[in-house]
């Protein structure tokens, strides 16, 4: 069930994405008065259409998902010997360079478009998300080291105010792109106000992908470690624990929260630990054997008690007026699209590792997780997605909307148009960059997998 799920989920987010980008160069091919003749989502062979409107497009669904496209009456492609003067008039190459290259850039701007009204939606709707609040600070961590504490709430990164959670991980992901510092303007319970600075060097050697923050040895806050629910008959119950009990520590090791909880039992499978606690305000101590139970999906034996815990972090409401949701979608797509570029240039230097690309397996992986959390969570990832396939059809590569763009900018420079053989040789490198790309991107999703 749940890899159906992934699967619709990804469908549903791919096949969204790319008719609202094929829809972009429709609406401004029609309202350029160019003639279109199929709008098809995806690539190959057609496996269905039919013909509508007073042109009769053929509006299709081809074989293979990944892509879609609007094929327009072209003099390169078509011929128009036979056709009336009012149809060759509204032949693609025919028109001015300013109008091919509004319909090419159509595509890209109406998936940042998209971006912009998810986010607006969302910011407007009202957006839960964990505090800036830091739950523990591991030893000897960078963030250890700068001086975080416990319980500190960051309000700002480098002058840029910080409302929850996810702001402070893409602040903290500029920097590192940036391999600049981050100064981190914190509220501390009893002291006020302070700033502790996080080095250039710690956030340079960051790996990015994961829990960028966890990787800083900064946690989120969460609540005690209190038991929600015992079950009748588990590991828990048979020891004597109790709805409500407040869990401090493993074999003396102290329990910061929920998860440390969790992971001291998961890692304990078969072995008898104590587990010490307050009980109605009164201390215990009790000798617990999890079960070990062999996890299939790492391979792995863990501990289980059947027992729930509290892990839920502290969490805020983000919402926004109609007119600011728009503002902060606009500022959100823009800073997005311009750290795409920024790990793109990165990578071409050798500064960021290209196991960073991600592929259609990992994308349908996290579209299944996101929808899995909520629409908020499903939604945003969603938008994010659309400003990625926004900028990578704006770069420079022929094939893409960005390679026809950089022709088109040519033939405005020069006055004429980039030679046919030109075109031919750069398509025939376009196809081998993407093809090579797209190879990279799947080992990567494969070695993620494993």
């Amino acid at each position: 069930m749940s890899l159906i799920q992934t699967i619709l989920a990804f469908l549903v987010v791919l096949g969204t994405l790319i008719a609202i980008h094929e829809l972009g160069h429709y609406w401004v091919a029609r309202w350029c008065g160019v003639k279109v003749l199929r709008f098809s989502l995806g690539m190959g062979k057609v496996v269905w259409s039919r013909k509508f409107g007073p042109d009769q497009t053929e509006w299709a669904v081809s074989v293979l998902p990944l892509g879609g496209y609007v094929k327009m009456l072209d003099a390169r492609e078509q011929d128009l010997g036979a056709m009336s003067p009012e149809d060759r008039a509204r032949e693609f190459t025919g028109q001015s360079v300013w109008r091919r290259i509004a319909i090419v850039a159509a595509g890209p701007i109406a998936n940042f478009l998209m971006a912009i009204a998810l986010f607006a939606g969302l910011f407007m709707y009202g957006i839960a998300e964990p505090s800036s609040r830091i739950g523990t600070v591991a030893a000897d961590t960078p963030g250890q080291l700068a001086g975080l504490h416990k319980e500190d709430r960051i309000v700002a990164i480098n002058g840029q105010a910080i409302q929850g959670w996810s702001d402070l991980r893409w602040q903290i992901i500029q920097a590192a792109i940036d391999k600049s510092g981050a100064r981190l303007d914190v509220e501390r319970p009893g002291y006020g106000r302070a700033s502790v600075q996080l080095q250039a060097a710690d956030l340079a050697k960051l790996d990015l992908e994961g829990d960028v923050l966890g990787k800083l040895g900064i946690v989120v806050a969460r609540p005690p470690a209190v038991l929600e629910q015992v079950v009748e008959g588990g590991a828990a119950a048979r020891a004597g624990l109790r709805t409500g009990d407040l869990i401090l520590s493993v074999d003396g090791k102290p329990v910061a929260d929920g998860i440390a909880f969790i992971d001291e039992i998961r890692a304990s499978g078969g072995r008898t630990v104590t587990v010490e606690g307050r009980r109605a305000g009164a201390p215990f101590a009790l000798a617990v054997t999890p079960d070990a139970e062999r996890d299939a999906k790492r391979s792995v034996t863990v501990g289980k008690i059947n027992a729930y815990v509290a892990q839920t972090p502290d969490m805020i409401i983000l919402s926004s007026s109609p007119l600011q949701a728009v503002g902060k979608a606009s500022v959100k797509v823009w800073d997005a699209s311009v750290l795409t570029l920024r790990m793109i240039g990165k990578m071409i230097v050798g500064e960021v590792s290209w196991k960073n690309v991600t592929g259609p397996i990992t994308i349908a992986d996290y579209a299944g997780q996101t929808a899995r959390i909520g629409a908020v969570s499903y939604l945003s990832f969603m938008a994010f997605i659309s400003v990625s396939l926004g900028v990578m059809n704006l770069l420079p590569i022929p094939v893409l909307d960005g390679g026809l763009l950089l022709y088109y900018s040519l033939e405005v420079l020069t006055g004429r148009p980039v030679p046919e053989r030109v075109g031919e040789i750069a398509q025939r490198l376009g196809v081998g960059l993407l093809v090579s790309l797209m190879l990279l991107a799947v080992f990567n999703d494969v070695v993620r997998l494993l």
